[in-house]
């Protein structure tokens, strides 16, 4: 007869104590922005999936990687100044 046995890991991966960390919430607030920029860029390349672009629909894409572009610029720049964990330069 086979037993059968509980993933146990599957079992607690949603435990209460596996909540993100404050520092977590903070780096993923602050690529709130990107994340952002990417999904309108990723929806005005969705809206040309089943059509031919027209000027209006290819106007719209340059402006949302110009965006997405500018948001990554900006992240970087900001996080430039702190320092990598473990001393890396």
């Amino acid at each position: 007869m086979n037993s059968i046995v509980t993933a146990q890991e599957a079992v607690t991966a949603f435990a209460d104590f596996m909540e993100p960390t404050d520092a977590e919430l903070d780096a993923i607030e602050q690529e709130m922005p990107v994340i952002l920029a990417d999904v309108d860029l990723l929806d005005a390349q969705i809206i040309t999936l089943d059509r031919t672009p027209t000027e209006v629909d290819e106007r719209r894409i340059r402006r949302a990687r110009r965006r997405a572009l500018a948001a990554r610029v900006a992240l970087v720049n900001r996080t430039a100044g702190t320092s990598l964990p473990g001393g890396a330069a």
